[in-house]
Order: C-alpha cells, then structure tokens, then sequence
C-alpha cells in the first residue's frame, strides 16, 4: 500500500472512531490495524522497543486507576493540590454538566472552555462580546457525547464523566497563546521539554534536553524557525514535573510560563496517540528505552 492510501486509511479510520462505528474491534486488533496504517510498519507488543510500540503496550497494560483521574482535566486538580502543586493552577471560574447550563453573563470577558474527557476539546474566548454562544454550546453537545477511548483506545479517557470547566484565561493581551511546555517524563524524572509554538496558526515545534540544548530532531511538525529562550523559571517547571510524575513509567505534565508566572495545564500519557513520526529513528529508540514497562495490568480487550 502507498503512503498516501495508508495515511487516507488512516484518516479515515479516525472518523469512523469518533462516531463509534469501530467499537466493535477489540482493542489490540484494532491498535495493531491502526499503528500500521499511521507509521508504515507492524507494531510489535510481545517486545516492544521503540516509543511509539511502549505507549500501544502501555494502553493496553497498564491500566492504572490514577490515570484516569489525572487524564480528567477538572479532577487532575485536586492530584495536583495533593502533589504540593496547586499554587501553579489556572484560576477555575465554574464548572458545568451540561453546555445549555452555562451563565455565559457571569463569565469574565475572556476565558478558556475546556471538556474535562477529551483532547483538542477546548473554545478559547478573548473577547467574550464576539462569542457565538449558540455556536459554542453546538460545539459542546458534540464533544460531550463522544468518548475519546475509542479513537485511538487511550484507556485512562474511557470512564472520565464528561463535564464542562471554565478557566480564566492567561494568554497575551492579544490573545495569542503562550508558548507550550510539554515535559517528557520517564519514571518521575524529567528527560525532555517540547516547546509547542503557535499552535492555532502555523504550528510548529522543537524540543529540548532538560539544560535547554535543542534538539537536531523532528516530531510530526515543523520545527520553530527562531530562536526560542530558555524559560526563566525552568528549574521551578522541571520540579514541578518531577512530583506530578513521580511514580509513573512515562506522562508528559504540559506548562506554561506567562508574566512570570508558571501554570499547570494538563498531564498526558499518550503522546500523539503515541502514533507521530520521529526524525531520526534512533530517537525514537532512545525514548523507548527510558520507558520502564510495569507489570500487565490489563487484558487488552475493551
């Protein structure tokens, strides 16, 4: 098969994921299907090596309670209290169950609505006289009623109860988001900081060894093309890293650092559904090999 048919494959695939015409496969079968068509090769689970092949196992295996807390973006915030981290939250401004009971009125000119189950679900406000409220809610109902585990069977989304918060928001004066800091932690011990620019126009993105040297490296977008300076409270972001992961084969804790300030985003164990292309393939290899696989705690079936 072509790369240009294995990639439209897969594409589709991921459609016919969202709207759960595929949740009939069981898992494995469906990962191994699903690995192919993303990344051109077989994905081995009986020995896996390199970084994409660990996070598949992981899916699969470890299935650990926690993470499904800490994959839940209104309950990760009592874990990150009860880490000693909870001066580095983003203030909460409410929470909902349901899109139609939000008081839009209440709300402060600009915030950031996020779905507490899934990924890439959020509605970023700067200027809240603009906002197409019918439009917004539409937007909600969609993504409340889809369950992310059956995209790419990520298992911690698979019982986190869909709801609705709203957090200030903490952007520049323009409106553009800062940049993102996204840690790469392998067993409580930061390896590597992905720096995510410009996400909502232009993405791009470079990563960097804990000492802020970068990285002659590709992950699925095209890397910065400017010079991007060493985060002023970076100490503060690794430590931060090392007590949300603390305990953990592998998560990536995502920060930001804004007026001098350093907040917490999120914690994610699946990294590009563990699906992105790296450049060089020794990369790859070597992210694998920080990753210290647990005993099996799951059977791999849905």
């Amino acid at each position: 098969m072509g790369e240009k048919l294995r990639l439209k494959c897969f594409d589709w695939m991921l459609r016919l994921g969202r709207k759960g015409y595929l949740n009939f496969v069981p898992d494995r079968p469906y990962l191994k299907i699903q690995y192919g068509l993303k990344l051109g090769r077989a994905l081995n689970l009986t020995h896996p090596a390199l970084y994409n092949e660990k996070l598949q196992w992981i899916k699969l295996y470890d299935r650990n309670p926690l993470y499904t807390r800490m994959a839940d973006k209104l309950a990760v915030r009592d874990y990150v209290k009860e880490r000693g981290c909870g001066e580095y939250l983003i203030p909460l401004v409410a929470s909902y169950d349901r899109p139609e009971e939000i008081d839009w009125d209440s709300l402060p000119d600009r915030f950031v609505v996020k779905c507490t189950h899934g990924s890439s679900s959020n509605i970023l406000v700067t200027d809240k006289s603009k906002l197409d409220r019918a439009g917004a809610i539409r937007k909600l109902n969609g993504w409340m009623r889809r369950n992310w585990f059956w995209l790419s069977r990520e298992w911690p989304y698979k019982h986190i109860v869909p709801r609705i918060l709203i957090e200030a928001f903490i952007g520049d004066e323009d409106g553009k988001a800062p940049y993102d800091y996204k840690i790469l932690c392998f067993d409580g011990e930061p390896a590597y900081v992905i720096v995510d620019a410009d996400r909502y126009d232009g993405h791009t993105r470079n990563f960097y060894s804990p000492d802020w040297v970068k990285q002659d490296m590709f992950n699925r977008h095209p890397n910065i093309p400017r010079e991007i300076p060493r985060p002023e409270h970076l100490s503060e972001m690794l430590e931060i890293a090392r007590k949300l992961s603390k305990g953990i084969p592998h998560v990536r804790v995502d920060l930001y650092e804004v007026s001098g300030r350093v907040y917490f985003g999120e914690t994610t164990f699946f990294h590009g559904y563990g699906m992105e292309v790296f450049r060089p393939r020794e990369f790859e290899k070597h992210l694998g090999d920080l990753i210290p696989l647990p005993p099996k705690s799951g059977a791999g079936k849905p």
